[in-house]
């Protein structure tokens, strides 16, 4: 989880390959209505959101054996929608900083998300708090790096 930029999709697939698990992207379970508005560099509303929340908790709720899903959830109360329909979900954080995730998103071809809404979404980003399932982990060293910590940091956590 995490805002645009900070690595979710590439940290995402190494992570599942590290742990064998199937990867899925979020992204691609927005309704075409999300993504023209994000394109547009109109930020989404809760409404918006719903039922994308819901695709990414029925996704997790149906997998059997574990899958790492790539997912904004920015707010709790968005990780609380997923929780609902997979109340075992763990989430992992991505920590990057401010001129890291602007370069990112400058600099990703071919991407909907434009740099205009990092902003915002840094505005509503809620990071996870104590008595929440996961782990925040910091994007330093490459994918590998960040991902083979966020293994060992959920190893920790979920035992």
């Amino acid at each position: 989880m995490g805002v645009s930029g900070a690595g979710k999709t590439t940290v995402g697939m190494e992570l599942a390959r590290l742990a064998g698990l199937r990867f899925e992207d979020a992204d691609g379970l927005h309704p075409p209505d999300n993504v023209a508005k994000m394109a547009a560099g109109t930020p989404l509303t809760d409404a918006d959101r719903a039922p994308w929340l819901f695709a990414v908790g029925g996704i997790l709720a149906a997998s059997e054996g574990g899958l790492v899903v790539a997912c904004s959830a920015l707010k709790r109360a968005y990780r609380d929608a997923i929780r609902a329909a997979a109340p075992d979900t763990v989430f992992v954080q991505l920590s990057v900083p401010r001129a890291e995730l602007s370069d990112r998103v400058a600099n990703r071809p071919g991407h909907f998300m434009p740099v205009s809404l990092l902003d915002s979404q840094l505005e509503t980003l809620e990071p996870l708090e104590a008595d929440e399932s996961g782990v925040v982990v910091d994007s330093e060293g490459g994918v590998a790096a960040t991902a083979e910590r966020a293994l060992a940091s959920l190893s920790k956590a979920v035992g």
